[in-house]
């Protein structure tokens, strides 16, 4: 079988700095976490970085420093995996689903200021599949009505645009370390924000509430949480982000090498602007018209190819759809006719065309 996606990182890169950890005993808040904060703040960018357990708990935290609530509202693109409205829903808050542009896949500016009110107390914008194209324009008008922008930046960590890596960019933003991500870590993910009163809150809520020493004990002056990245974790994040920069190279002219082949056949890719780098989280294209997508994920399965849909329509899951009941149409579109293609390091994108070619002839 042809993986979709194969982690970048092996056992050997990690042996020794494993072997060091249980000969020390320290097993969190240790110096591979701090180094691990260190770096992505370097490389990004990025003032201020707070490592979490996974990206759906950074994304909640943020919500939860803005204070979002009951009564208020957030707009968020529909396009995206559940997690990103279901931290606004767990708040008691309203979602505000939009819809997307039909070429980049991201939050449309039309849709945004349609439907951007007083009562809104953030935008949640998602670089989808990895790609920030149109971030800057989302980021000027949340700026005009003075609302917070969060990027969903699940899929970006080293995507960029206009020269600005994602993490340096939005008001607060918010990574992902799952397996599916380039930078694995088992589960994890990470926070980055350059205001430093926002970074202090988070110093605090993420150490249990607990800010400094009284007396050789904690002195805890808020609640707070425990979303902490262990150190074995962090290890795996140093050793993918020192060769990011390749990672992000090589998936690239994975990308090319199937635009090659599979354009000609009538697959439309993701649109990237040209003052964009996409770091080709996931590589998607959407099928010809004559081409039924699930057919072809079974046609290639059977064949030894492992393929998945792109990602969901949240309005058109049944907790939101029965809750918010509302048409949007690209969103809609692009959940049905969309399919992702292996695309890791190393891999032969040969037989992965090859397939393609027999399922696609299979069904003209």
């Amino acid at each position: 079988m042809i993986r979709l996606i194969k982690p970048d990182i092996s056992w050997d890169e990690v042996r020794l700095d494993f072997q060091d950890v249980f000969d020390s005993g320290i097993f969190t808040r240790g110096k591979y976490v701090d180094k691990f904060t260190h770096d992505l703040s370097k490389y990004l960018d990025a003032r201020h970085v707070f490592l979490t357990t996974s990206a759906t708990t950074a994304l909640s935290t943020c919500l939860k420093l803005l204070a979002v609530g009951p009564g208020d509202e957030v707009l968020v693109a529909d396009f995206s995996f559940p997690a990103t409205a279901n931290v606004v829903e767990d708040l008691g808050a309203k979602t505000v689903l939009l819809d997307v542009n039909p070429l980049t896949f991201n939050l449309c500016p039309d849709e945004l200021l349609k439907k951007i009110t007083n009562k809104t107390k953030a935008v949640i914008f998602v670089d989808t599949f990895g790609n920030p194209t149109g971030l800057h324009s989302i980021k000027d008008i949340c700026n005009s009505y003075r609302v917070p922008l969060i990027e969903d930046a699940a899929c970006a960590i080293g995507s960029s645009e206009n020269g600005l890596k994602c993490g340096a960019i939005a008001d607060l933003t918010c990574f992902s370390f799952h397996p599916r991500k380039i930078v694995c870590t088992g589960e994890g993910g990470a926070i980055t924000t350059n205001n430093d009163d926002w970074a202090n809150w988070l110093r605090v809520k993420l150490a249990h509430g607990a800010d400094g020493m009284v007396d050789g004990q904690l002195n805890f002056t808020e609640y707070g949480y425990n979303y902490r990245l262990p150190e074995l974790s962090a290890i795996m994040g140093i050793k993918q982000l020192e060769k990011l920069g390749d990672i992000v190279i090589e998936r690239n002219n994975i990308r090319d090498q199937y635009n090659k082949e599979l354009l000609p056949l009538g697959f439309a890719p993701q649109y990237v602007a040209s003052n964009v780098i996409s770091n080709i989280q996931s590589l998607v294209y959407k099928v010809p018209k004559r081409v039924k997508r699930n057919t072809l994920i079974e046609e290639l399965r059977n064949n030894g190819i492992e393929t998945t849909i792109g990602t969901y329509s949240q309005s058109n899951q049944q907790y939101y759809r029965l809750k918010y009941d509302v048409n949007l149409p690209v969103a809609t579109e692009l959940a049905a006719s969309l399919i992702t293609f292996p695309c890791y390091a190393g891999l032969n994108v040969g037989p992965v065309i090859d397939a393609i070619h027999m399922a696609v002839d299979d069904e003209k």
